[in-house]
């Protein structure tokens, strides 16, 4: 199987389909700050041009650490932020995407990442005491301001996303997926109908991909990780995935990027579907 190597959100921005999730990075102390820093310009050099972030990550700090290492960014270069969770006076957080609100998150997320503009912008979560046309309707206005260029959504259902979609273009969705938890397959297929890229978080189930056998199994046959296998499948499962792994090893990295040279057999592909946990 031949997968698509890029992909064009909202039809016009292409990115390689292989991202990296800036999550899992630390920024502190000084000595991991730094080998952050060294990770993230590794993997610009390894050809990455999706760069996932968002301002729970450190309620801010990912997204400086982002900007210290690749600002000013490449201009085939990616980043995304995601708003809508705020951190609360008890140190929590809850959802907030009033209006208001969701235009001091942008103009804070610009300001931390040393730009004028977010090409993706995405909705964290949809907040449930806001009505959702007054969420995307800020958005769509801070978009007509050129603060934003494309918006996109987290964690959304398929009724969630067509009703977004009466509101605003959308041309992201990120939600939770991979080849072993498929819950959110009737969303995939969603986006997949309308071209909307999805960007599956937690990609590879950390943990279970290595105890499963069929992916064990393929993972023996290619002579590659099961991590590579279940990002492998992923990339041939539907053109619109663009997987966002995230690592703070720059071995795990590499490792990751070459998932991206894997071509999977159909017999290997049909076994693979197998191991999945039945859509809900």
């Amino acid at each position: 199987m031949q997968p698509t190597t890029t992909f064009r959100i909202g039809g016009d921005l292409e990115v390689r389909r292989l991202g990296f999730g800036a999550m899992r990075l630390p920024t502190e102390p000084a000595d991991d700050r730094a080998a952050s820093v060294a990770l993230l310009r590794r993997a610009v050099d390894l050809g990455v041009t999706l760069i996932d972030t968002a301002h729970p990550y450190g309620w801010g700090a990912n997204e400086e650490l982002v900007a210290e290492a690749l600002h000013p960014y490449p201009a085939d270069l990616l980043v995304t932020t995601k708003v809508g969770v705020v951190r609360t006076e008890s140190g929590d957080w809850s959802y907030d995407a009033r209006p208001a609100s969701l235009r001091t998150q942008v103009d804070e997320a610009l300001r931390r990442r040393r730009t004028d503009r977010v090409e993706l912008l995405q909705l964290h979560r949809i907040d449930p005491d806001t009505p959702l046309a007054d969420q995307l309707g800020a958005l769509g206005d801070l978009r007509s301001e050129g603060k934003i260029g494309r918006i996109g959504l987290s964690e959304v259902t398929v009724a969630e996303l067509a009703e977004a979609r009466t509101i605003v273009d959308i041309a992201s969705v990120q939600n939770r997926y991979n080849v072993l938890d498929r819950e959110y397959e009737p969303v995939l297929r969603a986006c997949e109908a309308a071209d909307i890229a999805f960007l599956p978080w937690r990609p590879v189930a950390p943990g279970a991909a290595e105890k499963d056998p069929e992916i064990t199994a393929v993972a023996s046959e290619l002579e590659a990780t099961p991590t590579q296998v279940a990002l492998a499948w992923l990339l041939a499962h539907s053109p619109v995935t663009v997987p966002i792994p995230g690592t703070a090893s720059i071995g795990h990295l590499e490792e990751n990027v070459a998932a991206a040279d894997i071509r999977l057999t159909r017999d290997q592909y049909d076994r693979l579907n197998r191991a999945a946990s039945p859509p809900r």
